[in-house]
């Protein structure tokens, strides 16, 4: 088995496995509460998605371009099946303690089975390596210096004053305006293959295919660049999005409707 092979499996599995417990809970009748507290089955569901995600997130600190051998990349695996941590993982009910194990132990036997298999065969994904926490560090800090972000916010919600180089239009724009597709296509253009990616929190940071990058709001904030730092895109949780540097220059030269998608701050809309 190659271990390309082995490395995609352990992030599809470890994806469908979230998406499978997510769904579960969420077919819970009352929110999988009862009065302030969760009940005994929404305890066995949602430590399970915490600790697959916390996993998934160690799986993909692995960079994919420079995996060791199959038996080397099984015991890392599976060192980040009993060790992986976040927020969610720590001071746990017995019940959710049991249920976090649970989800350990499956992912173990899961990695122990594709080693042993033949052909072995996966749809590749996209390549994404997470960043360590030092590096999301050193990108913050390379991104202030370039560009005056303050940790994930950038223009417009930093200042009053916009520089008339930093392009700003509503986020609605890039779904009614075809701005993903702007931005992708200047990206293109620009010779990009891989984009950093910052995020508020949550995976804070990651190296991703291009084709794999979602410049939006997810409820984290968002900013995009690369290595370069010639230009940057911004996501902020007021509905608007930013651009800088070449990026922005080759959008004012292809939106051909961008005075119709300014951004306007929400304190300042008219009363509906």
């Amino acid at each position: 088995m190659e271990s390309a092979t082995l490395h995609t499996m352990a992030r599809r599995y470890l994806m469908s496995r979230n998406g499978k417990l997510h769904a579960e809970y969420a077919a819970l009748p009352d929110d999988g509460r009862r009065g302030l507290d969760h009940t005994d089955e929404a305890k066995r569901i949602f430590p399970g998605y915490d600790v697959v995600a916390a996993m998934l997130l160690e799986v993909e600190r692995l960079d994919p371009d420079d995996l060791p051998p199959p038996d080397r990349l099984a015991a890392a695996l599976s060192t980040a099946a009993s060790t992986a941590q976040s927020v969610f993982t720590t001071g746990l009910h017995p019940i959710e303690a049991e249920a976090t194990a649970a989800e350990r132990d499956l992912f173990r036997a899961s990695i122990r089975s594709w080693l042993n298999a033949k052909d072995l065969t996966v749809e590749p994904l996209p390549y994404r390596r997470a960043f360590s926490d030092e590096e999301v560090e050193r990108w913050r800090g390379r991104l202030a210096a370039r560009w005056g972000t303050q940790v994930t916010m950038w223009h417009p919600l930093i200042t009053e004053d916009v520089p008339e180089d930093v392009l700003v239009v509503s986020a609605d724009a890039m779904w009614d305006a075809g701005g993903f597709e702007l931005v992708y296509d200047a990206l293109v253009d620009m010779g990009l293959h891989r984009v950093v990616e910052i995020r508020e929190h949550g995976d804070p940071g990651s190296l991703l295919d291009l084709d794999a990058v979602e410049l939006a709001y997810t409820g984290a904030e968002g900013i995009w660049t690369d290595d370069s730092l010639d230009w940057i895109a911004y996501a902020s949780h007021e509905s608007s999005m930013a651009f800088g540097g070449t990026l922005a220059e080759r959008l004012r030269t292809s939106w051909t409707d961008l005075s119709d998608w300014g951004w306007v701050p929400i304190w300042d809309q008219p009363a509906k």
